[in-house]
């Protein structure tokens, strides 16, 4: 049986909307309620954020659009 697909930041997308916004990486986590480190975490390591998490980014970053921002990865992707 598949598994579910682990969601990942797109680092691209994300330091661009950055750009776009004037803002930075600390003004993001802070939004986001987490520490820079883990946000750190999520767009250098490759983590994956919670389903919270996910929509809290899109909110302080205005993206409506969830694969403007994220990607699916499946386990077979990852080998």
């Amino acid at each position: 049986m598949p598994r579910r697909p682990l969601v990942r930041l797109k680092q691209r997308a994300l330091w661009d909307r950055l750009e776009l916004m004037n803002r930075s990486q600390r003004w993001l986590a802070r939004e986001a309620g987490i520490s820079p480190g883990y946000l750190s975490e999520l767009v250098n390591e490759g983590r994956a954020p919670s389903g919270a998490l996910r929509r809290r980014l899109q909110a302080a970053l205005a993206i409506d659009d969830f694969d403007e921002l994220f990607a699916l990865e499946y386990e077979d992707d990852a080998s």
